[in-house]
């Protein structure tokens, strides 16, 4: 499981917002130095991201948690919104060529109509099975007493 931590800013009923801010990450990686994410946050100064979720560990507003997503359910879900699109752009953009006998224009026409489908499955299909692909809360990051003294 694929976890970061976060604290929650706001509750909408059985669900919390949570704000996390990828810093956490960047730390132990070993591209840190030629990462784009990392010079995107740095160039943002560590923005945040607000993600929704449900609160199934009785989270409260100021809580520091930590969410997870499974590597599975990642892993899903990036080849349906980016490799299904354009094989599917791949696909097209080919079959327009070669039944229009070699016109580019046929070929460019394919290959924007199969990108917009791919997109229109993967949106589909997330919508059937998005439950499964939504991150989770896993624990309330909470100090005992005895560490605070």
């Amino acid at each position: 499981m694929i976890t970061e931590t976060g604290r929650v800013v706001a509750e909408k009923g059985n669900r919390v917002w949570v704000r996390t801010i990828r810093a956490s990450a960047c730390q132990s990686c070993a591209a840190r130095s030629g990462c784009g994410q990392r010079v995107l946050a740095t160039a943002t100064g560590g923005r945040a991201n607000q993600v929704l979720v449900a609160n199934t560990v009785g989270a409260r507003v100021g809580d520091d948690v930590t969410i997870g997503i499974d590597e599975q359910a990642l892993l899903g879900a990036s080849l349906m919104v980016y490799a299904l699109p354009l094989v599917l752009m791949v696909l097209a953009s080919i079959a327009g060529h070669q039944l229009s006998e070699g016109s580019d224009l046929f070929a460019m026409a394919g290959a924007a109509i199969g990108l917009a489908t791919g997109f229109l499955v993967s949106r589909q299909w997330q919508r059937r099975s998005g439950a499964g692909f939504e991150p989770k809360l896993v624990r309330v990051n909470r100090l005992s007493a005895e560490t605070c003294q």
